[in-house]
């Protein structure tokens, strides 16, 4: 897309900007305030931040006689960009009654409405890439958003449905493993398209011979854990996890409670009886490794997972779950971060997180690739994070 293509890049501007507004719509303006953890963000934060992201990197820089929307928006939605300025402290974003969901409304269409007039004044190279990162950023918070109101949801008793009518998740065929040979494969984004700092640069990666399953752990099969008493045996579990889930007393997934004897799940649906033909989500590493251990087997490596990603016979790799690996967030041979703030966008995080892979049923179509990294801490459970077995 060249400096010709204002039209295209105004629809696909568009199109990611309309896409937050409708995964807000069957939310209240109390729904959309309250924050339920500190790892998780009002969903009228989210729908700030993501316009604040396009005011500061693009339109300060970019914008002719610039004025901001808010000057108070600079610091209130902030994330993490230190090299931007001050921010609000995190934990404290659902204490933020004002501005007004009305207002937040209001700022969306304020900056949408100097971004078209920028895009139709021409699109520049850098203007394309900074689009494309915001827009690649904007479809992260969407993520966040279902899986941050799920959080929130499943803390009120009467557990509230985001939306009516699952969608049937479509059963995958038996579990069985699949060979794979293993020597020197290239890991990393190698196209032309856009990518992430951390999929960057493609390097070579040796890989000794291993077996992945050909589907994704189901409910059923990780109930067989929980009822053989997984969560009470050490000998499954790392030290730091075993400490951690005894100290918050778990017994099960984070969704999962008994009703009358039998197990339920808290859904986008609300409340409906497990799925056991469905593959297990929002497990912390610390829960997938447990379980790998117990059906003696382990967690694939990241590069286990991408040189064997393109496989068709590997069922669920995207859109169902995110999937636990045993690699440590890390930077790739040569990595470099990119230049300013937006350089504080990934290669800050590298440290005490893992790598997941794939991509899951709230990540937005078009935004998953084989070599992209999610990563989480080790605790993580909010996040579509399930299994998928290595050995």
């Amino acid at each position: 897309m060249h400096m010709h293509d204002a039209g295209l890049w105004a629809a696909r501007f568009q199109n990611v900007r309309a896409a937050s507004l409708a995964l807000a719509e069957p939310l209240s303006d109390e729904d959309c305030c309250a924050q339920s953890m500190p790892d998780a963000s009002p969903i009228k934060w989210h729908l700030a931040h993501t316009t604040w992201f396009f005011e500061t990197f693009i339109l300060e820089r970019m914008e002719q006689g610039f004025k901001p929307f808010h000057p108070a928006f600079r610091v209130l939605f902030n994330s993490y960009y230190n090299g931007v300025g001050e921010k609000h402290p995190r934990p404290q974003r659902g204490l933020l009654t004002r501005p007004a969901m009305a207002e937040v409304r209001a700022y969306r269409a304020n900056v949408d409405e100097r971004m078209s007039v920028l895009i139709s004044a021409g699109v520049t190279a850098e203007l394309a890439s900074l689009i494309t990162l915001g827009l690649q950023h904007e479809q992260q918070h969407q993520e966040l958003m279902l899986t941050d109101v799920k959080h929130l949801l499943a803390q009120n008793p009467l557990y509230p449905a985001y939306r009516s009518g699952a969608a049937a998740v479509q059963p995958a065929g038996p579990q069985g493993w699949l060979a794979f040979g293993g020597g020197v494969s290239g890991i990393g984004y190698g196209g032309d398209g856009f990518c992430f700092d951390n999929e960057l640069p493609r390097h070579r990666v040796f890989v000794e011979p291993f077996e992945l399953s050909s589907r994704l752990v189901t409910n059923g099969e990780y109930l067989a854990f929980v009822e053989a008493g997984g969560y009470r045996d050490p000998a499954l579990w790392l030290a730091e996890g075993w400490d951690w889930i005894t100290v918050q007393r778990l017994a099960a997934p984070i969704y999962w409670q008994q009703q009358d004897g039998r197990w339920h799940e808290f859904t986008l649906n609300g409340l409906a009886a497990l799925d056991v033909h469905a593959p297990v989500a929002h497990l912390s590493m610390f829960e997938a490794d447990a379980f790998a251990r117990w059906a003696g087997a382990r967690l694939p490596t990241e590069a286990e997972w991408e040189s064997a990603s393109a496989d068709e016979r590997l069922q669920q790799m995207f859109g169902h779950c995110w999937q636990w690996t045993s690699s440590s967030y890390a930077a790739y041979p040569g990595y470099r971060p990119a230049a300013g703030a937006l350089g504080e966008y990934n290669g800050k995080f590298m440290v005490n997180q893992y790598v997941l892979r794939g991509s899951s049923q709230a990540t937005p179509s078009g935004h998953s690739r084989a070599s992209y990294r999610n990563f989480f801490p080790s605790t993580a459970r909010w996040q579509f994070t399930g299994i998928r077995l290595a050995r």
